[in-house]
C-alpha cells in the first residue's frame, strides 16, 4: 500500500511525547500497525524487524505495565531493551540532561523515559539524535492512550461518534485521553472537582483537534457518564502525592466509579482503568472485575501498542 509506504517513511526516526503531535491519520496507522503486531503474536509467527536494535529504558518512577511492555516488546521485536534507573546513572546525579541525550545517542537506537517533568523529555528529545518516547509523565501518558484506543477499537469496531467519560483526577491520563479522543472523533467528558480539573491548556488545545467531537470538563458525574460508551477511572493520588491520600478521598468521594453511576451509561458500555487500581476507592470490585471491564485486555494492548510503535519509530 502506498499510504503504508508514506508513513514508515515519515514516522521513522519521529519523537513520541504526546499525542498532539501525531495526525488522526497517523494514530490510525500506528493502530493498524498494532492490530496486525497482535495477531503475528497470537499466531505464534517471530516477527523481529527491530533484530540489532537497543532502547535505553529510563526509570526515574517505577513501574510494572511500562517496564514489562516495553522490554519484552523490543525483545520479541528482535531487539535488546536496556533497563536505566536513574540511580543507576548520572542524570540521577546532576548530569545534564541534554549531556545525557547526546551520548545515549552514541549508543541506543532510541530511548523510552518515564519521568516526572514533561519538559524533561522534551530537552531529552530536542538534543537526542534517536528516537525518544514519552513512557510517562507528570503531565502526559501518550503510549496508555495509544493502546486504550486499541481496546476501544477491538470492542467496540470503530472509534468516531462513541463517548468516553473519564471520573477522577484531571491528570496525566485525563489529558491524554481529551487529546487522543478528541484526534478520533470520540465525544470525551471529564468528571472532576473543580480543583483537581484538567489543566486549561489542555482542555483547549484537546478541544482545538474536537472537529467532528466535543470535549467536556464538569463536575457533574451523571452528566459526563449519560450514554458514554466507555467508562474510565484512575486512581485518586497517584504517584508521589501519597501525602494527599486523604484529602483526595475527602475530594473525590462522589467520583467513584459503581453500579449506580454506570446505570447511566449505555447498556453496552465497558469499563477501562490505567492499573494499578484501589478497589472500594475509585472504583468498585464488582465493576472492575465484573463482565463489561475490560482492564486486562487493555493492559495487554500495551504490549502491542508499544511495539507498533518501536517498530514505526526506530525500523
Amino acid at each position: 500500500m502506498v499510504m503504508t509506504k508514506s508513513y514508515k517513511e515519515t514516522l521513522k526516526g519521529r519523537d513520541f511525547l504526546t499525542l498532539a503531535d501525531y495526525s488522526k491519520a497517523e494514530i490510525s496507522y500506528l493502530l493498524e500497525l498494532s492490530k496486525r503486531i497482535k495477531q503475528k503474536r497470537k499466531n505464534g509467527e517471530i516477527y523481529e524487524p527491530l533484530k540489532g536494535k537497543t532502547l535505553g529504558m529510563i526509570f526515574e518512577k517505577s513501574s510494572t505495565r511500562t517496564r514489562v511492555s516495553f522490554e519484552a516488546g523490543i525483545y520479541q521485536l528482535g531487539g535488546t531493551g536496556l533497563f536505566l534507573s536513574s540511580n543507576d546513572i548520572q542524570i540521577g546525579r546532576g548530569e545534564l540532561i541534554s549531556d545525557t541525550a547526546k551520548v545515549l545517542s552514541g549508543y541506543l537506537d532510541g530511548i523510552m523515559i518515564r519521568t516526572f517533568a514533561q519538559k524533561d523529555v522534551e530537552d531529552l528529545a530536542e538534543n537526542a539524535s534517536i528516537p525518544v518516547i514519552n513512557g510517562l509523565t507528570d503531565v502526559y501518558h501518550p503510549c496508555q492512550v495509544l493502546a486504550d484506543l486499541q481496546t476501544i477499537q477491538e470492542v467496540k469496531g470503530s472509534l468516531e461518534g462513541l463517548k468516553l467519560a473519564y471520573i477522577g483526577d484531571g491528570n496525566n491520563m485525563a489529558h491524554s485521553l481529551m487529546i487522543g479522543a478528541a484526534k478520533m472523533g470520540i465525544d470525551v467528558a471529564i468528571a472532576a472537582p473543580k480543583e483537581y480539573q484538567p489543566l486549561n491548556a489542555v482542555t483547549e488545545l484537546a478541544t482545538g483537534f474536537a472537529e467532528n467531537s466535543q470535549v467536556v470538563v464538569t463536575e457533574d458525574v451523571v452528566e459526563a457518564v449519560a450514554n458514554a460508551d466507555v467508562i474510565y477511572s484512575d486512581v485518586w493520588a497517584s504517584m508521589g502525592q501519597e501525602a494527599e491520600q486523604a484529602k483526595r478521598e475527602k475530594a473525590f468521594a462522589t467520583y467513584q466509579v459503581n453500579k449506580e453511576l454506570f446505570s447511566h451509561a449505555n447498556k453496552d458500555a465497558i469499563f477501562m482503568h490505567c492499573l494499578p487500581a484501589h478497589r472500594g476507592e475509585e472504583v468498585t470490585a464488582d465493576i472492575i472485575d465484573g463482565p463489561q471491564s475490560v482492564v486486562f485486555q487493555e493492559a495487554e494492548n500495551r504490549l502491542h501498542a508499544q511495539k507498533a510503535l518501536m517498530v514505526a519509530l526506530m525500523g
